[in-house]
């Protein structure tokens, strides 16, 4: 009889699920997402980062709007296949890059995020696959623009050529 009693209380406290709580901006941010939605890839002007971490399975898309003529990100957008911490981060990112330079937004780190966030350290993946996204997003607008200048040089030599 008492260790019945005895295993039926163990039993009952190791079972005891115990409530997570997220911090209020990360709920704010997963119940109402800032900017969410996409760009066109093959607009020449969008820069896209596409992260993910196999571990938790958390999948990001962001993208970048950029001015041609300032540098300046003009819009962002996010779509992101992940838990709420990831969610949060993708809409905070989205709203710091937004108005910024390319290279202003380059020195976003993902401990800013987190700390923005109150994430704590189980969840810093998810900050982590942020910064990672905008620095894919800038490195792929980079590389368009690099491509397009290339291209719109070699288009004399082509026509001239043609003549």
């Amino acid at each position: 009889m008492l260790r019945q009693l005895v295993s039926k209380r163990l039993f009952t406290q190791r079972t005891q699920i115990l409530p997570r709580f997220y911090h209020e901006k990360v709920i704010d941010h997963f119940n109402n997402p800032r900017n969410v939605g996409s760009f066109d890839k093959n607009d020449p002007t969008v820069g896209t980062g596409l992260v993910g971490a196999p571990a938790c399975g958390d999948v990001m898309k962001l993208q970048i709007k950029v001015d041609d003529t300032t540098g300046e990100i003009i819009d962002a957008r996010f779509k992101t296949f992940g838990c709420g911490s990831a969610i949060a981060s993708s809409s905070v990112a989205t709203e710091w890059v937004k108005g910024k330079q390319m290279e202003e937004v380059m020195t976003i780190k993902n401990t800013e995020i987190a700390k923005h966030l109150s994430l704590p350290p189980v969840k810093l993946h998810c900050s982590m696959l942020a910064e990672d996204a905008i620095k894919a997003a800038v490195k792929d607008y980079q590389t368009k623009r690099a491509k397009s200048n290339v291209d719109s040089e070699a288009e004399p030599a082509v026509q001239a050529a043609k003549a």
